[in-house]
């Protein structure tokens, strides 16, 4: 079963992950003490944290997470404005990335302490 979006919400707060804005369907966050977006974006009623495609590598390390789920296909958005574009459907590009989604608290808290081990190298 699916975790709600204000239970992925309050989560990320004890995690100290800061928020920068929330628009229509996406709130940016940044991982905490670093300056490395990702999104909680709602697709349709299901909650989904959204990474740099740059982390496609990291993909099945982050998928083998007990309660992670990977996305097949890309997740494009126009305001995930830190991300990069991609030719989809317009010829100007959307911003796109990797989604997951979760089963339970303790999946989204062991996704993020993974995230922030990937990124202090």
């Amino acid at each position: 079963m699916a975790i709600e979006h204000n239970e992925i919400v309050s989560l990320l707060s004890e995690l100290e992950c800061r928020t920068n804005f929330s628009i229509k369907k996406v709130t940016e966050y940044m991982l905490p003490k670093l300056k490395e977006p990702f999104y909680l974006y709602l697709d349709g009623k299901q909650a989904q944290l959204v990474i740099r495609p740059a982390y496609e590598v990291f993909k099945a390390d982050l998928a083998a997470i007990e309660g992670v789920n990977a996305k097949a296909q890309y997740c494009h958005y126009s305001e995930m404005t830190r991300f990069p574009k991609r030719i989809q459907k317009s010829v100007n590009g959307i911003h796109y990335g990797l989604a997951f989604s979760f089963d339970s608290k303790e999946a989204v808290k062991s996704f993020v302490e993974k995230l922030i081990v990937i990124n202090q190298g």
